[in-house]
């Protein structure tokens, strides 16, 4: 018997209304809030669905710091579940239920069934382009407004020379290395740092020092 397709689906996400040989599939999941969907490194288990409720998608850093990259409310799409499907790598960040939430999982099979429909693919990409738009505009919040005052201060403080990686960096400030190695590149093109492997030398220490304290 296939299980009955829960209403608010088609009603979220109507785009699925074209695909009904997919719909059956589409069993309704409940989780209470708290539980973790997906974890990073893990192979996606499909494309979800989200129908009541919300999931916070994160990135942890090795020293347990936590950046929030965005969150899934009811009709919207995880970009991080569908760049893996995309590309078939493993996920690249971690998504966690904020509140009790029920959702469907299009599995990968599927998904990629799916996409060979002109509308489901257009709104997929749609909703993709949307929400990388958000992820950019969150990136360049932080590394332009807040993480250069946090990066400025934690090469201060070592010496003239700081033995240190891009990714250890990126670590100690919960960010990625791609960030912490533009605002590096950026100091280094003011004359604040000389960048060379694996170490930072301190070139203006006084303008270093202003731009900690968000001058």
């Amino acid at each position: 018997m296939n299980n009955p397709v829960p209403p608010e689906l088609l009603a979220l996400y109507p785009v699925l209304g074209a695909l009904p040989a997919l719909l059956p599939g589409l069993a309704p999941v409940s989780v209470p809030a708290g539980t973790q969907l997906f974890r990073e490194a893990d192979a996606c288990q499909g494309f979800p669905l989200v129908l009541r409720g919300e999931v916070k998608v994160s990135r942890s850093a090795a020293n347990g710091r936590e950046l929030e990259l965005y969150r899934v409310a009811p009709g919207e799409m995880c970009l991080v579940s569908s760049a893996s499907l995309f590309a078939e790598q493993p996920l690249s960040a971690r998504g966690v239920a904020t509140s009790d939430t029920m959702l469907c999982l299009l599995a990968p099979p599927q998904f990629r069934a799916a996409l060979a429909d002109p509308g489901f693919r257009h709104y997929v990409l749609g909703l993709f382009a949307a929400r990388m738009a958000d992820l950019t505009g969150l990136i360049e919040a932080i590394a332009f407004q807040k993480l250069d005052s946090r990066l400025a201060a934690a090469l201060l403080g070592h010496g003239t020379t700081l033995k240190t990686t891009h990714q250890a960096l990126a670590d100690e400030l919960g960010t990625v290395r791609e960030i912490v190695s533009r605002l590096l590149h950026r100091f280094e093109r003011d004359g604040l740092v000389e960048l060379s492997r694996e170490s930072i030398t301190i070139r203006d220490s006084a303008r270093l020092r202003a731009v900690a304290a968000g001058g």
